[in-house]
């Protein structure tokens, strides 16, 4: 299967390729807005140098492929609406409309929790603690987005609906609302606080500390993990537009990752509780 992968050396993309890179299943094409550093770990592989805001860039790149794993986009909840139109709005459309056009079979949309984020906020801190939460949300659940970010994934969440009820291709797309994934030296529960400490925003034992361990053992999602649900999500044979919660199967997690389990066969490996201290 040839795959188109946006935004490919973000937290999110490099998961991808370091999990699933190899598998002979795949022949991915690399696309991002800058050339990776070429004494870098990714430094070797091609890669298509682009914005995703360029149509004719994007539809360029999905040319001859079968998929396409749609990450690019502004990352940040505290962006204005001008930060996040170019790069979340017209390039979901971009990407959408070159997968239509090139008659790809499958899109996976990288959405975000703070589609939901409102719910997290009217039950943090509390949320964060204790092995069952008082709630789990579902692909069912009402939208709230916490931003323009998680307004413009919502947006990208439709789009995605649109296009498959609407057009012959792509025939399915799955909007995966990624929770917390991290790059490889904070892939843990404790990632957060132990990057927050190494910027020296508090110390290890601290009530900020607990509480971003806290939240981290229910929102992460493991990079093998979510390596895994986008392998899932490209080898489905549906044809329908999909939601997904990317977590790892934690204790304490407020996202379910049933509908994952039963639609894909979403299967994680990790779970945030497995673990007390951070790595060594």
């Amino acid at each position: 299967m040839n795959v188109l992968l946006t935004g490919a050396y973000g937290r999110c993309g490099t998961a991808i390729i370091d999990h699933l890179h190899d598998d002979s299943g795949y022949e991915f094409t690399y696309l991002d807005r800058e050339e990776p550093d070429e004494n870098g770990e990714y430094g070797e592989y091609e890669t298509i140098v682009a914005d995703v805001a360029d149509s004719h860039a994007v539809r360029d790149a999905a040319a001859d492929q079968d998929a396409m794993i749609h990450l690019a986009g502004y990352p940040f909840t505290d962006g204005t609406w001008d930060d996040v139109h170019q790069p979340n709005i017209i390039g979901t459309l971009n990407a959408l409309e070159a997968a239509r056009e090139a008659e790809l079979e499958t899109v996976v949309f990288a959405s975000s929790n703070h589609v939901m984020g409102m719910y997290e906020s009217e039950n943090a801190p509390e949320l964060y603690f204790g092995t069952e939460s008082s709630f789990r949300l579902s692909h069912e659940d009402p939208v709230r987005p916490d931003s323009y970010y998680g307004v413009s994934k919502s947006f990208g969440e439709d789009l995605c609906r649109y296009y498959v009820e609407n057009y012959e291709y792509p025939k399915r797309a799955h909007a995966i609302r990624i929770c917390s994934l991290r790059m490889p030296e904070y892939d843990h529960p404790y990632g957060d606080a132990e990057h927050d400490v190494d910027d020296g925003e508090y110390e290890r034992d601290s009530d900020e500390y607990a509480q971003q361990v806290a939240r981290m053992k229910a929102m992460w999602q493991s990079r093998r993990d979510f390596a895994h649900m986008i392998d899932r999500c490209l080898r489905t044979d549906d044809e329908r537009f999909e939601i997904f919660s990317g977590v790892s199967d934690n204790d304490r997690r407020w996202y379910s990752i049933e509908h994952a389990r039963d639609t894909i066969g979403y299967e994680p490996r990790d779970n945030g509780e497995e673990w007390d201290s951070p790595p060594e």
